[in-house]
């Protein structure tokens, strides 16, 4: 075994080492056939040169410590104990978990002490009791009002003046410091809406404080049901506050010094190394053997999407309305994130037909929320879509719920006025819990589903060529339970890390199993995050969350009624919440809110082995992970770019780059000349060199989309849009814009149930170019209107050939120079080459006989671990 560099550190009574290998150079174990074996080609990643050395025993590492960087800290207020805080929440949700009714739980929460102190107090007579007059509260919403009291954030039921009013019996317990002259300012605008006022207003008040508490009682109601298994409201306080205490915050806060936060039974050692991998980009035949099980097993998957973050960096507003839009909605290159998600599916689902000849339909659940008004986005979009020729059944959309967002000085509910605290998605990582309670894994199971391959909206690179489609295929093919697509991480990325973790726990047993780290918690784990090659994030792939999940294995541990349904816990206070309340003062305070990781699933599907594991424990283990070049599996839309920022990292401008990076990849390897693209930082002020655009449904396997093109050039400068998938390119000189945009790219819609249903292969539109000079003046490349990530351009001539329903285009041995439009009509072929006086046009009606099938088309064959085309003509 090669020599190793550990750090240990000692966090919440468990020891944790972190191993990195000295050498982990690429490899790959020879392998013959992979079933009779049951070996996988595991490899392991470096950035430092392989040196031999002998083996070595796990307990013979040695080991270095691993400096953290000390973070900022605003301490909370002097009078707010955090240890008493934790000691008080944990007896109280005990005893909560110990009621048996609805009064015994209402029992327990009346003897607590901030409970008694609240409803006695003036604050409760002069404020809050006012707007009970006006709702009718049953028992269990009186129970939840009482929790956020118990939870000691009263403050979020009292106005600013009446918590004023009552500073001197409680907000010293309850609410966070404030200064004197925001207290001042807002009393003084409560006084001037009061002297405004008369008795109609005082009804109107009322009945939008009324509106305003129904709404938080949805809230409380969502938190204290949905989080029962960390034991609700009460719970999710305290879930904060003991997360708040592990943190760098809580560390240099003199009042966490005391606190124990450890749950441990006993003392367990952990174990993290650098995982092996399966390298696709370097066994590229093993990597295609896997795509093909995945196209094989496309009938057997689901495909799942998390699109309820509110994506507050991307700052997407709509330019009419001015309403905040999800990140779902962003315009990237022609039609929005979700589309493009879409847009890959059924490129897959297009392959799996053009190989089987059979139409296969893949359930898409699809997990929403409330923020930006995101469900009703969605819902929207998918209408107005008509569903993408899916059909309306083949949907399932489930709504998160908004968790409250606490404040990192102290772990206080932020509010932006009486009954409005501040919410915010709780994570990705609720999907598995959401989708049990919302009978979501029954319904995969309705649908005939074993797995399913889980990405996230905003990555618009994560379908490229084999990578998904092989770690489904290992999925599947291998009887996994979870896989991941990784990838050379970024170093200081906010991206977090895969890892293999390995547990040595107090009787004598071991479990190995993959999983990740997320950016957020490396200093808890004492992991430095810089760009020096002595880094221990350097030896770790990044974690893309592009998943491959066992749908039975994932179900199991959400119907579970323990905190593993809630995978990955963790409080991110490094980011600022900015909002607005209900005075209309802009807030921009440091903190988060408790969130749970998707991928962290992973923790709960370890396998277990009576002694200690070497080298190559990853070929046993129930979980995996495949590794490809990084722009051909991450690279994402996240934020939006700011006029000053010179990196175009996670930013629209960036993955732009990236798609066109990838469509350099395929066509310079049909003999095609075209300029390469230089680093990000060379296109910060200028845009892409230039724009290829291609349909996914043109592959989406590069080996399939670089059989339709051969020989050319394609100038700087130039811009290709490709939206067909039966199209033949040879020998073409582009210099300019060349625009192919077809109404059936994969096939025809028929009605079926009264819905329009997309059928695969059945009167596609076709393009065929064979020795043809493109030239034109093409982008307005100095017009200040570009949005180039968007496509949307200036143009000052291009060629576009606008396909109707089944139309056929063909340009043969011909010269098209400056502005033209080939618009062709449904049924109709039309033929461009060169006449004695210039062009020859001409357009006849597509024969009887090859109306369905066109009058040529590509055959895909099945050809050993490949798939190989046939051009046939009639």
């Amino acid at each position: 075994m090669a020599r190793v560099t550990t750090s240990s550190l000692h966090h919440n009574g468990i020891y944790f080492t972190f191993s990195a290998r000295d050498s982990h150079s690429l490899f790959f174990n020879s392998h013959k056939s992979l079933r009779p074996s049951n070996k996988l080609p595991f490899t392991y990643l470096s950035s430092v040169p392989s040196s031999p050395s002998s083996p070595s025993s796990p307990s013979n590492r040695r080991r270095t410590l691993v400096s953290t960087v000390p973070v900022e800290y605003v301490p909370p207020p002097p009078d707010f104990d955090f240890g008493e805080e934790l000691t008080r929440l944990r007896i109280l949700r005990s005893k909560l978990s110990g009621s048996k009714s609805l009064r015994d739980k209402i029992h327990v929460v009346d003897s607590d002490s901030k409970v008694k102190r609240f409803f006695k107090s003036g604050g409760y007579k002069n404020g809050f009791a006012r707007v009970l007059e006006a709702v009718d509260l049953d028992e269990y919403e009186l129970f939840l009002v009482k929790c956020i009291v118990a939870a000691g954030q009263e403050h979020v039921l009292v106005s600013d003046c009446d918590t004023d009013a009552v500073d001197g019996e409680i907000s010293g317990e309850f609410v966070s410091a404030r200064s004197s002259l925001k207290s001042a300012l807002y009393s003084l605008v409560e006084m001037i809406e009061k002297w405004d006022g008369s008795e109609d207003r005082e009804v109107r008040v009322k009945k939008v404080d009324a509106v305003a508490l129904n709404s938080l009682l949805k809230t409380l109601k969502d938190v204290e049901e949905f989080y029962d298994c960390i034991g609700g409201i009460i719970g999710y306080q305290l879930t904060v506050l003991e997360l708040l205490s592990q943190s760098p915050h809580g560390e240099q806060n003199a009042n966490f010094q005391n606190v124990d936060n450890s749950n441990s039974t006993g003392l367990q050692f952990v174990e993290i190394h650098p995982p092996s991998v399966l390298d696709l980009s370097q066994d590229t035949e093993y990597a295609a053997h896997a795509a093909l099980w995945g196209i094989e097993g496309l009938p057997s998957l689901g495909e799942i999407y998390p699109l309820g973050g509110s994506a507050d960096r991307l700052g997407l507003v709509d330019s009419v309305t001015g309403e905040c839009l999800p990140a779902a909605m962003l315009p990237f290159c022609g039609h929005t994130l979700l589309e493009g998600l879409i847009r890959d599916l059924q490129a897959r689902e297009f392959l799996y037909f053009k190989l089987f000849g059979e139409q296969c339909i893949t359930p898409v659940a699809m997990m929403t929320s409330s923020a930006k008004n995101n469900h009703e986005h969605i819902t929207s979009l998918c209408e107005r879509s008509k569903w993408f020729g899916r059909g309306r059944s083949n949907f399932r959309l489930f709504e998160q719920p908004l968790v409250p967002a606490i404040s990192a000085e102290d772990g206080q509910w932020l509010a932006k006025g009486q009954f409005l605290p501040v919410c915010k998605p709780g994570g990705h990582g609720v999907i598995w819990k959401l989708a049990y309670e919302k009978g979501v894994f029954q319904w995969f199971r309705d649908h005939r589903r074993e797995g399913a391959t889980v990405r996230q909206v905003s990555n618009v690179v994560a379908a490229t060529d084999v990578t998904l489609l092989a770690m489904a295929g290992i999925g599947l093919h291998e009887g996994k339970k979870l896989g991941f697509a990784s990838c050379k991480r970024n170093s200081g990325a906010t991206e977090g890390i895969n890892v293999l973790v390995e547990k040595g726990k107090p009787d004598g047993t071991w479990t190995y199993g993959v999983s990740c780290i997320e950016y957020t918690e490396f200093d808890k784990f004492g992991i430095a995050d810089g760009s020096s090659s002595d880094s221990l994030q350097t030896e770790f792939p990044a974690n893309t969350n592009i998943l491959y999940v066992d749908l039975k294995a994932a179900e199991h541990i959400a119907s579970s009624k323990d905190e593993s349904s809630l995978p990955g816990l963790v409080l991110n206070v490094k980011k600022t919440i900015n909002f607005v309340d209900h005075f209309g003062f802009q807030h921009g305070i440091p903190g988060g809110r408790l969130e749970c990781t998707m991928q962290n699933i992973a923790d709960h599907l370890v396998n277990s082995f009576s002694t200690r594991c070497s080298e190559g424990v990853e070929e046993l283990l129930d979980t995996f992970i495949v590794y490809n070049h990084r722009r051909k599996v991450t690279s994402s839309a996240k934020k939006k770019r700011k006029p000053a920022d010179m990196s175009l990292h996670q930013t629209p401008d960036g993955a732009l780059l990236d798609t066109v990076r990838n469509a350099y990849d395929i066509l310079s390897h049909c003999d095609i000349k075209l300029p390469e693209i230089e680093s990000n930082d060379k296109y910060v002020d200028s845009g892409p060199p230039y724009i290829i655009l291609l349909h996914p449904a043109l592959g989406p396997l590069w080996e399939v989309t670089r059989q339709k093109f051969h020989g050319g050039s394609i100038s700087k400068g130039s811009e290709l849009l490709l939206d067909v998938s039966e199209f033949l390119w040879r020998n073409v000189q582009l210099d300019g814009s060349l625009i192919v945009v077809a109404e059936n790219v994969m096939g025809s819609h028929i009605d079926r149930n009264n819905e329009s249903i997309l059928q695969y292969g059945y009167r596609c539109a076709r393009c065929k170019l064979v020795n043809v000079n493109i030239q034109n003046k093409g982008i307005n490349w100095s017009s200040d209107k570009n949005l180039y990530w968007k496509h949307d351009v200036q143009r000052f001539e291009a060629l576009k050939v606008i396909l109707h329903g089944n139309a056929e285009f063909e340009a043969v041995d011909v010269n098209l120079g400056g502005n033209h439009v080939f618009e062709v009509p449904d049924g109709y072929k039309m033929t461009v080459t060169s006449g004695s006086s210039g062009l020859s046009i001409q357009s006849n009606p597509i024969k009887k006989e090859f109306i369905d099938s066109g009058s040529w088309f590509w055959k895909y064959i099945i050809n050993g671990k490949h798939i190989k085309l046939e051009l046939v003509e009639f």
